[in-house]
């Protein structure tokens, strides 16, 4: 992890919408609800990683998710229910989307596209770069679809990440044609 921003959302508790969904920042009972989304040790690795350790108690996860370190958003419905939930943060020049996870009962919905999209938002106005990245695992191939069909294209994975036997590294400018 590079940096944490200086951000306005976080920070002050406002809300992006997009119709009646609305992106916020996470809570410490977001993060404890969480923990029902992974019941497998596969499904929490393709989720926090390789270094997410399972099985896991509220305390390690907390750890894992760095809640202290990065911001952290949920998508949350009209009746207040979190869809999704997702981080970002500075790492290797580019703002890098970590963490994303659709509620289990809600996927296959386009949650994860506008949970991304609000998401690289916020990216744009936190941090004053020039590219978004993201790690995918191997084989999750929808989460794949779903961020190419948002213009992320595979790239080399950096140099020395030990993620590279497990994941996929993914990058896609800030400012790209789709978004015109």
């Amino acid at each position: 992890m590079d940096a944490r921003p200086n951000n306005a959302l976080q920070q002050e508790s406002c809300t992006l919408n997009v119709g009646d969904i609305k992106l916020n920042a996470a809570t410490e009972v977001d993060i404890s609800r969480l923990i029902s989304w992974f019941p497998t040790a596969r499904s929490v690795r393709i989720w926090g990683g390789p270094k997410f350790r399972y099985p896991f108690t509220a305390e390690t996860f907390f750890e894992d998710v760095h809640w202290q370190q990065i911001d952290s958003y949920r998508l949350v419905d009209p009746a207040g229910d979190m869809l999704a939930f997702g981080q970002i943060y500075e790492r290797l020049g580019r703002v890098n989307l970590a963490r994303l996870v659709v509620s289990p009962n809600r996927r296959r919905q386009g949650i994860g596209k506008q949970l991304v999209a609000l998401l690289m938002r916020i990216g744009r106005q936190s941090f004053p770069l020039q590219e978004y990245s993201l790690y995918v695992c191997k084989d999750n191939y929808p989460a794949q679809a779903c961020y190419a069909g948002m213009g992320f294209e595979e790239r080399q994975m950096p140099v020395g990440d030990e993620m590279a036997d497990t994941c996929i590294y993914m990058t896609r400018p800030v400012v790209h044609q789709a978004d015109l």
